[in-house]
């Protein structure tokens, strides 16, 4: 059997072969490579990115950046001087500032990241079933989400707080990550229903429907994808919005306490001696800013790169 010869011919009759690339089309980017096409190009968004990165390493990792011991504290060095064996000079304790900054950012990060997670549940579940169902669930659970915006945070963070740390030998993690997760899931759940409200009027949504899908699988396999972006923006500047709560209720004395290392506590703690030895202020002040300022700028750079109208 002859084979078929599907090259076109050429002008002297001879089979001549077509580019390989005449083959290939361009494929259309989703959503999320275009916004990663954009993100590349944003030096915002490396310079955060980057940032976020060391600061993990350092929660995670943090003998990578100081072999010292942040409990190790002799009241002889009081606000020593900084020096090879201590960058940042001593504390009125005695306490090497640079390590117990370093270590003060594994509470602020575990933190944040806990209470980010608990509050992104329960904005996700709220979202929605606001945003699918609506009629009077819709009704229902916006007003409560109005009630909860209509509380003052800070107070209503105090009051929580203190209720979650009765247990005088918790160093006030879990209090802190509930409180914090509880208060701060509204603006997460309000983006995800607008999301969910406008993904669950497209076409491949009724044309699933029309199939026979039911309502958790078109939320799940259908809504869900096409809605998690805006949802995972918010959750990025909010992480960054819990580490700086965290750090005002720890600095305000109702946050982490008794054995627990944070830029909070240590803040609240130099602040009566800040003009014999700045420094015990400073650094813990500089490394809150910049974590909270690297998340925000991060949940920025991303959410400008997904929003199709800044494009």
């Amino acid at each position: 059997m002859s084979e078929s010869i599907t090259a076109a011919a050429g002008p002297s009759g001879a089979p001549m072969m077509e580019p390989k690339h005449a083959d290939k089309r361009d494929k259309p980017r989703s959503l999320a490579g275009d916004a990663w096409v954009d993100l590349r190009r944003n030096k915002i968004f490396w310079f955060a990115a980057t940032l976020v990165v060391l600061i993990l390493a350092m929660a995670v990792f943090p003998k990578l950046f100081t072999s010292a011991d942040p409990r190790d504290c002799i009241l002889a060095r009081q606000h020593g001087g900084a020096s090879g064996s201590a960058l940042f000079g001593y504390d009125f304790q005695g306490c090497d500032v640079y390590a117990r900054t370093i270590y003060g950012a594994r509470a602020s990060i575990e933190v944040g990241v806990l209470a980010t997670l608990l509050s992104g549940i329960i904005g996700l579940l709220f979202g929605l079933a606001t945003g699918y169902f609506g009629g009077w669930i819709d009704a229902v659970l916006s007003r409560f989400i109005d009630i909860i915006l209509g509380i003052p945070f800070l107070l209503a963070a105090i009051v929580l707080a203190k209720r979650f740390s009765s247990d005088s030998n918790s160093n006030g993690v879990v209090a802190v990550t509930i409180t914090l997760g509880i208060l701060g899931w509204t603006t997460a759940a309000r983006i995800m229903r607008s999301s969910v409200i406008s993904a669950k009027n497209q076409d491949y949504v009724a044309a699933a429907r029309m199939l026979g899908a039911g309502p958790g699988r078109l939320m799940l396999r259908h809504i869900l994808p096409n809605s998690i972006a805006s949802f995972i923006v918010v959750l990025t500047i909010l992480l960054g919005a819990n580490i700086a709560s965290e750090a005002t209720l720890s600095f305000l004395g109702i946050g982490l306490k008794g054995d627990a290392i944070s830029w909070g506590i240590a803040i609240s703690d130099a602040g009566s001696y800040v003009r014999v030895a700045p420094a015990p202020l400073i650094w813990p002040s500089v490394f809150l800013a910049a974590t909270v300022l690297a998340f925000i700028m991060l949940g920025d750079a991303v959410r400008d790169a997904f929003d199709p109208k800044l494009r």
